[in-house]
């Protein structure tokens, strides 16, 4: 893992719609993982959004700590794995976030409208990448 700031190789991949996975830690330190959408912002940060009632959530709210692993989709064998820290979390109002999301991954906004969701912004605190066999170049 790298602290030093993502290279373009790994941003031009967390700019994709690949394949995503996330992990908490349960308070009682079990990992937990679950595929997800993810953006990287304009400003470096990793948005994630979820229902409000989610079990993540929770682990988000008492933990603080995320990790994130993207798959790059026809290449199973590059990715780029990151792990970061909650900076925010809030409600995401009138869905504007998770249609964000949505557009970006399916081409239209989210449809289920009913169920109230948030917004997680991460911090990306270090990384490392994958890619043909070798590590990507910090």
């Amino acid at each position: 893992m790298s602290d030093e700031p993502l290279p373009d190789a790994a941003l031009a991949i967390l700019r994709r719609p690949n394949p995503a996975v996330m992990a908490t830690v349960t308070s009682k330190g079990r990992p937990v993982s679950v595929a997800t959408w993810y953006l990287i912002e304009e400003d470096g940060l990793l948005m994630l959004c979820m229902n409000a009632d989610r079990a993540r959530l929770k682990h988000l709210q008492s933990n603080g700590y995320v990790a994130l692993t993207v798959l790059v989709a026809d290449d199973f064998g590059t990715h780029v794995s990151l792990q970061g820290h909650v900076v925010s979390i809030k409600p995401d109002e009138g869905l504007a976030d998770i249609d964000r999301l949505s557009r970006h991954f399916l081409g239209k906004d989210y449809p289920a409208r009913d169920s109230p969701l948030v917004t997680v912004h991460v911090a990306i605190d270090r990384w490392f990448g994958w890619s043909g066999g070798r590590p990507l170049q910090y």
